[in-house]
């Protein structure tokens, strides 16, 4: 990681779980500053969901509804940071073409199956905290993840319409650009982070008026 280490995301998400205060908007927040901070490729990603996974465990306390509530806020709030990660994902495919940039076709596959990866990197990360929990705080977590399988999350399904709005672009040929060449960085990764960062600073002044 970059600008934001994985142990000042895992700290700070563990003092706003620990804070019990506005924990919702906190680890959200902090989700999202630390994801755009770099491009929004699968290792990037799954090393900011894995440090705000650890910091939620760790931030967990032993009381029940304690930490059931705690964890229900901190997980709602990870998993609308990755939803709207998916829709920056969109909003750069949409930008690209619209631009006509070039940008490959392995640049375009790694983008898509960055996203079916999303729910399951965060049903993962979930699966983690519950395997590294006891007690009270283990029923919670599994309580969730069972939940989450059944219901689906926020994350799983922004990630489905936006894998076919990304189909649609390509088959449309709205993308007339779209090449075979090799590149050395991921252009999509790179403009995804730019939206991304707009729909931080978007949800970030919408709290403020609350």
């Amino acid at each position: 990681m970059n600008d934001t280490t994985t142990q000042q995301v895992e700290n700070t998400v563990r003092e706003a779980v620990e804070s019990g205060e506005d924990i919702y908007q906190k680890v959200r927040s902090i989700t999202l500053k630390a994801l755009t901070e770099r491009e929004l490729d699968r290792d990037n990603i799954a090393d900011v969901v894995q440090a705000v996974g650890e910091g939620i465990r760790t931030g967990m306390g032993a009381q029940y509804e304690t930490s059931r509530t705690a964890f229900q806020e901190s997980t709602q709030a990870l998993d609308d940071a990755l939803a709207s990660t998916a829709e920056a994902t969109k909003l750069a495919v949409e930008e690209a073409a619209s631009r006509m940039d070039e940008f490959s076709r392995t640049d375009l596959k790694r983008t898509t199956d960055d996203l079916k990866g999303l729910e399951e990197l965060f049903l993962e990360t979930m699966g983690n905290i519950a395997k590294d929990s006891q007690g009270v705080m283990s029923d919670v977590v599994r309580d969730f993840i069972s939940h989450a399988q059944t219901k689906g999350t926020a994350v799983g399904k922004q990630a489905e319409l936006v894998l076919d709005r990304i189909k649609h672009v390509v088959l449309s040929g709205e993308h007339s650009a779209l090449s075979s060449a090799r590149e050395t960085t991921s252009t999509l990764a790179r403009i995804g982070s730019g939206f991304l960062a707009g729909i931080a600073e978007s949800l970030q002044s919408e709290s403020g008026k609350k």
